[in-house]
């Protein structure tokens, strides 16, 4: 399929805002799955390049809060091989079955954790001792949240951050970071199997991947220098705007 070449720029510009916003508090696919969607892509063609662009931003933000020192590559090995798993049959479970139901349900959870955090001022402001011991967490939230982010993917970063926050104590920008190595690992598995299958548009997702590569070093900076009390509105915006956009895909 090729585009007019007008496009190109357009698409360049969705992969910087979606890539900013991703490295900050997640749904970056909120901004560019629907400019893909408009293009006139079939939708696993759609979805497919919307993984691929995602995964080079995403790569850019992991690479920028690793090397700062807010992620342990070494501590999140479990997830990591758990989510790697969990994403590979959710992505396979994708191509068989119809997410219509998970999509009906999706956007109740996201309320949940848009009131819990909302009336909670100081979730996530910083530290706090663990409820949960992390092998455990990562077993039981990679295998769940991966092929969550496989199958569907709205609000997986969203969810993945509450969960940081909520179970393992980790303050906004932290968990943040943290997600990002989880949202990584995801992606790169679910790329491999849309390319495999032909679903990845390289001429979309490239132009988007630029903008992309741009905004999540960018995203990924404001977070390091301004911390958790930067990330909590942002947070909240995203959970927000990906509520009423599920609400009205599967509720009108």
């Amino acid at each position: 399929m090729d585009f007019a070449p007008w496009t190109y720029p357009v698409l360049l510009a969705v992969g910087l805002t979606a890539g900013w916003v991703d490295a900050i508090a997640g749904g970056g696919g909120l901004i560019a799955l629907p400019a893909l969607l408009n293009l006139g892509l079939p939708v696993p063609l759609a979805l497919g390049t919307n993984k691929f662009q995602s995964a080079c931003g995403t790569s850019v933000a992991t690479w920028h809060y690793v090397r700062n020192g807010l992620v342990d590559l070494r501590a999140c090995r479990v997830g990591i091989a758990a989510t790697l798993v969990g994403a590979a049959l959710g992505t396979l479970a994708v191509q068989r079955c119809d997410p219509h139901l998970l999509g009906r349900l999706v956007p109740w959870l996201l309320a949940a954790i848009l009131l819990y955090a909302f009336f909670r001022p100081t979730l996530g402001a910083q530290d706090h001792p663990p409820r949960l011991r992390p092998g455990w967490f990562y077993l039981g939230f990679g295998l769940t949240l991966g092929f969550y982010d496989g199958f569907f993917g709205p609000g997986v970063g969203s969810f993945w951050a509450a969960a940081f926050i909520a179970l393992l104590g980790q303050n906004f920008a932290k968990a943040t970071a943290h997600t990002k190595v989880m949202n990584l690992t995801s992606n790169l598995v679910s790329v491999a199997l849309f390319a495999s299958a032909g679903c990845v548009h390289f001429g979309a997702g490239l132009a988007m991947a630029v903008g992309q590569v741009l905004g999540a070093r960018l995203g990924a900076r404001r977070v390091v220098s301004r911390g958790a009390h930067f990330v909590r509105p942002v947070f909240l915006t995203v959970v927000a705007l990906t509520l009423l956009r599920l609400l009205w895909l599967n509720y009108r």
